[in-house]
């Protein structure tokens, strides 16, 4: 796995999703936004914190079922500009995004789940939200 600048996260690494996808698939970026449909994005987005992509996967696009996979970068990642230092300082987070497909390792089934409440927050917070996706 390469790393881009001084990213020393070795993971492991969860991408959450809708999709319902086996050990040996590729996630590959050019997929739409969840956040902003109209944006086709030019990277994949994963994180090294399991309930994160719980989180993403609640509020990915789609009616499948919430699931979060172990994920491997095949190429270069990069902290995620989205949340690093422009909403949170360093990367409390652990978000990446990569131009270079995840493989999927294995999926996770233990995280926690939002509350219908919670979502409905989550979703209300996204529409609201006017900032630009750095793509």
């Amino acid at each position: 796995m390469s790393f881009t600048g001084k990213l020393s996260d070795k993971g492991p690494f969860y991408h959450g999703t809708k999709a319902d996808l086996k050990a040996g698939d590729l996630l590959t970026a050019g997929n739409r936004s969840n956040y902003q449909p109209e944006i086709t994005m030019n990277h994949i987005y994963f994180t090294a914190l399991v309930n994160g992509a719980g989180l993403a996967a609640a509020l990915a696009n789609g009616n499948g079922q919430e699931r979060v996979y172990i994920v491997e970068p095949t190429g270069t990642f990069e902290n995620d500009p989205n949340v690093t230092d422009k909403k949170f300082p360093g990367n409390p987070t652990r978000s990446y995004r990569t131009q270079a497909p995840l493989k999927i390792l294995g999926e996770v089934t233990d995280w926690v789940r939002l509350t219908p409440g919670e979502l409905q927050s989550w979703r209300e917070k996204l529409a609201n939200n006017k900032g630009e996706i750095i793509n």
